[in-house]
Order: C-alpha cells, then sequence, then structure tokens
C-alpha cells in the first residue's frame, strides 16, 4: 500500500509529462489541464491503496481512458451544437512570470544568447512535429521516449499488442527523423 507521502511524490514527479502528453493529444491546454486532474484525483481516490510499484501503470492508464472519453465528449458536443460557434481565441501569447523565473533558476548562465534561442527553437520544432504524428503514433511515442514505459507496460496503457507499439514507435521516429532533417535539424 503507497502512503500519502509516496502518492504525493508520485504525483508531483508525472504532472508535467502527463500535461505535456495531454496536451500533444488533445491540442487545448485548459481541457489537457482537467484531464490531468481529473486523473490523478481519480487515481487518488480509487487506487490511492496500491502499492507504490502499481501507481505509474495504473496513472497512465487511467489518463490515457480519460483522454479518450474528452473525445467522446467532444464528439457529442460537436454533434449536438451548431457549426455557428466559434472556438475562443488561442491564449498561448500569454507571458508568464512564474514559468519565466523557473526557466532562468535552471539555466546555469554559462549558455550564449544565440545558442539559447537556438534550443529554443529546436525543441518547439520537435514539439511541433511531434503534435503533427497520428495520434496512436504520438501516444506510443511520448509513453516509450518521453514516460520512459517499457514496450509492454505501453502495450497495456494503450490496451494494443507488444508489436503494434513497437511498430508505432518505429513509425513515428522515422516520420520525426524525415520532418526534423527537412527542416535543418541533425541528431
Amino acid at each position: 500500500m503507497a502512503s500519502e507521502q509516496e502518492l504525493t511524490e508520485f504525483l508531483k514527479s508525472v504532472d508535467k509529462r502527463a500535461f505535456k502528453r495531454t496536451v500533444y493529444a488533445v491540442r487545448d491546454t485548459d481541457a489537457a489541464l482537467d484531464i490531468v486532474q481529473d486523473a490523478m484525483i481519480r487515481l487518488a481516490e480509487k487506487y490511492g491503496d496500491r502499492a507504490a510499484a502499481e501507481l505509474p501503470l495504473l496513472f497512465q492508464r487511467i489518463l490515457s481512458n480519460a483522454t479518450t472519453d474528452w473525445f467522446r465528449r467532444q464528439k457529442v458536443r460537436s454533434v449536438m451544437t451548431s457549426f455557428t460557434q466559434l472556438n475562443a481565441p488561442d491564449a498561448e501569447g500569454e507571458f508568464d512570470l512564474l514559468e519565466t523565473l523557473e526557466a532562468l533558476d535552471q539555466s546555469s548562465g554559462t549558455e550564449s544568447a544565440a545558442d539559447s534561442v537556438s534550443r529554443v527553437q529546436t525543441l518547439q520544432a520537435i514539439e511541433a512535429e511531434v503534435g503533427k504524428l497520428p495520434a496512436r503514433q504520438r501516444e506510443a511515442f511520448v509513453m516509450r521516449y518521453w514516460e520512459e514505459l517499457d514496450v509492454s507496460e505501453t502495450a497495456a496503457v494503450m490496451g494494443c499488442s507488444e508489436g503494434s507499439v513497437k511498430t508505432h514507435c518505429s513509425r513515428a521516429v522515422a516520420a520525426l527523423a524525415r520532418a526534423l532533417k527537412a527542416k535543418g535539424i541533425a541528431p
């Protein structure tokens, strides 16, 4: 049984990666935040009594199911509402002082301005290309290489075979390599 401290530490360790993964899936930061928070609450309420070793896989499965549920709700809403409804403007242009200060604290101060800009642009290009991957490829790629789940864990979370996970990952890596090479980004 996981202690309250172990559960808290686990949730702290996965919050940013889970958020990024969900943003890639739903392409809406507000919805992604809601989905991740709901998944964390479900884990704590329904599975908080499980062993700490079980939490990562349980959380990944809950998060995947919550994301799928969000897509289902969106589909129902789009059928039920008229097509004249406009989407809210994107709020990505907002300045967040806390994120800026956190980034400054993490930097070592030895990186030149040009290197820093280049690194940020490269990361943005990679994130954009990951966001363009088909949903299943993106999900497999993020879980395998960002979440660092092994093939069997990823297969369990995605509800598919290990071979499918390997295929999705292979195709995602190949597509990313082609797209980044075309942009002049080499390993």
